[in-house]
């Protein structure tokens, strides 16, 4: 394509499930089909992907949908407007609790996300100590514990202070006895299951909405600037969702998740099965009929970051205007 800004392209992803459909139209050939070449970059934490994306070091990223009105509201300290025309997951984390923690307060598989919540809220009120992790302070993860916990004590979920870990250390630090839970997407809850480490006791969809949780964002000002270019990136990216929703042998996704030590355990049709067919799932329902951001998302989002980040005051035109900031639309 001749009419491209740029070819050269620097996409920042974090090792989480959800980065699935950047890593394929990669290895599909995809991005190159449409004259682009993609180096994947592998961050560290959302905190320095933001920075690099926000600083010009990377040219789009797998991001937390969260950090785009945390941009336009200045929460993270930058104050670089991020925008989306793509969305790579709804909310599919779950809450992970130590499998000690689980056994000492009853916790139960049976038990649904307001008991599991009431238990641990118990626990906290009679002093002891536990620690819950989420992945960054502006994402549905945090939001997540914090609405959780409100199932059972609204007051109990505000005070609580939290940990924030990138996701790949989460199993770690739980089995290093740093915290007793987490919230975060997969495939860590699984690798923590597995390792016989820790039990899920609730998924994201019983507690809040069908929100966006991962976009491809850019900068406002890149997206000015490269108009076809991220046109073609986003094209790229939702064929090879297209395909990751009606492909039926995984065997070659799979082994790309390896490959990238997103998947770091033993899964397959003849071991540990029912989770192998569960991830599968997970990949085909990233994204339903509809990658397009909906402006709804990001007003809940905005709403969350203001009830449990920063309790300033917005009206429903700020927040309106927010939200709608965060999208960009792709005309053809």
């Amino acid at each position: 394509m001749t009419d491209l800004e740029k070819t050269q392209i620097q996409i920042g992803y974090i090792p989480l499930l959800d980065c699935v459909a950047i890593l394929w139209a990669k290895q599909r050939g995809f991005f190159a089909e449409l004259g682009l070449e993609v180096t994947l970059v592998k961050e560290a934490s959302w905190a320095s992907l933001r920075d690099r994306l926000a600083f010009g070091f990377l040219d789009a990223a797998h991001c937390l949908s969260a950090m785009l009105p945390a941009a336009a509201l200045g929460e993270d300290q930058l104050g670089i407007p991020l925008q989306t025309a793509l969305v790579l997951s709804h909310n599919r984390a779950f809450i992970s609790l130590s499998q000690k923690l689980c056994f000492d307060l009853h916790i139960s598989a049976q038990d649904n996300a307001q008991q599991s919540a009431e238990k641990i809220v118990s626990a906290i009120q009679t002093q002891q100590s536990i620690q819950l992790a989420h992945v960054f302070k502006q994402s549905i993860h945090h939001y997540c514990l914090r609405e959780w916990l409100a199932l059972a004590n609204a007051e109990v979920a505000e005070k609580i202070k939290l940990t924030t870990l990138p996701p790949p250390y989460m199993v770690e630090a739980l089995s290093n006895h740093v915290i007793d839970g987490f919230c975060v997407g997969e495939p860590w809850n699984t690798q923590g299951e597995l390792l016989g480490i820790s039990q899920i006791v609730a998924s994201s969809q019983d507690i809040i909405p069908k929100i966006a949780d991962k976009v491809l964002a850019v900068t406002a000002d890149w997206a000015a600037q490269h108009p076809h270019t991220h046109r073609a990136l986003v094209a790229a990216i939702e064929k090879a969702q297209q395909e990751l929703q009606t492909l039926e042998d995984y065997t070659e996704v799979w082994k790309m998740l390896v490959d990238f030590n997103i998947v770091q355990f033993q899964c397959s049709d003849s071991i540990h099965v029912q989770k192998f067919h569960s991830i599968q799932n997970i990949i085909r329902n990233f994204v339903d009929e509809t990658s397009v951001p909906k402006v709804e998302d990001f007003k809940w989002l905005t709403q969350q970051m203001l009830k449990w980040d920063n309790p300033i005051h917005l009206n429903d035109t700020m927040i309106e205007n927010i939200s709608q900031n965060c999208i960009l639309s792709l005309t053809k």
